[in-house]
């Protein structure tokens, strides 16, 4: 009885041949006996007939090996990475800012009102977003009225990008199609989400790569403007990959779109340099914005 149990137990997840799974990725039952006898990847569960079977965990899993392959990681290395999180998966991101301060450390945290918060998020979408090939962009905006006060200057920058989130205490997440109408794909943040005390902006491109993340100091009482945040900012290709990988994985809870993008972003991104033209620009952009604003 009990054997019989455990195997009925099993046969709840584990019902996929692979065939099954040959369909549902693209690749033929022989590729995916050759992946397992030379990679011991897929793993199956055998049964008593000695037939394979998988769970539904291991399509996506197969999928991003695919991705990876067709995106010119190394077949071999593909498959490690991905048994490597199968066997000791990263827990999934809550914050953008915590994620950039454990992987990063040395990067410098900074002090900054809210006015001069908004000047440099200003400056990087002008100076990086808007001038970026195909960014993939993420923005943090803690409250939807504070999205909705950027929401046009957002529009804009998302009929450029390859996709566009944006977080905020949304009511709920919209559907799936909106990103390919070249508009922003809300994510809502549940009420205990670490994100609605974020502000937040990551520009994911191989040119022009960019990210600024601020976690709101608690017990303020002071105008909005006046608001205290500690921020980091960084144009570090690796920093500004981890902190896009970290928004995509909030999103990927809500949306297929972040899990999308999450998969996307799975390999190191391409080696290159920092736009030093564009690094002084940005900063002569944000004495100008900061200028403009304290006036107000």
């Amino acid at each position: 009885m009990h054997t019989t149990s455990k195997l009925k137990q099993g046969s709840a997840t584990e019902h996929l041949t692979i065939g099954d799974l040959a369909d549902r990725t693209g690749l033929s039952p022989a590729t995916l006996r050759a992946w397992e006898t030379r990679h011991g990847f897929p793993v199956a569960h055998r049964r008593e007939s000695g037939h394979r079977r998988y769970d539904e965990s291991t399509v996506e899993v197969v999928r991003e090996v695919v991705r990876r392959r067709d995106g010119g990681t190394r077949l071999d290395v593909a498959i490690a990475d991905a048994l490597t999180r199968l066997h000791d998966p990263a827990p999934p991101a809550r914050s953008v800012f915590a994620e950039l301060r454990r992987e990063h450390p040395r990067l410098a945290v900074h002090r900054l009102r809210k006015s001069t918060l908004l000047a440099l998020s200003w400056a990087i979408e002008d100076e990086f977003c808007a001038r970026a090939s195909e960014p993939r962009l993420f923005g943090a905006f803690q409250r939807e009225k504070y999205y909705q006060a950027a929401e046009a200057r957002w529009t804009e920058l998302a009929r450029v990008s390859r996709s566009t989130l944006v977080y905020a205490d949304f009511p709920s997440v919209e559907g799936p199609d909106e990103p390919r109408r070249g508009r922003p794909l809300r994510v809502p943040l549940a009420e205990d989400s670490p994100m609605r005390r974020e502000w937040g902006l990551v520009c994911d491109a191989p040119d022009l790569p960019a990210a600024l993340t601020a976690w709101e100091v608690p017990g303020q009482d002071v105008r909005d403007r006046d608001r205290v945040f500690e921020a980091i900012w960084t144009v570090d290709p690796v920093a500004v990959r981890t902190a896009a990988r970290a928004a995509a994985s909030i999103a990927a809870d809500s949306t297929p779109a972040g899990a999308e993008a999450l998969y996307a972003m799975a390999d190191a991104p391409p080696p290159g340099t920092t736009d030093l033209a564009a690094v002084t620009e940005m900063f002569n952009r944000v004495v100008a914005y900061v200028d403009r604003y304290a006036v107000r």
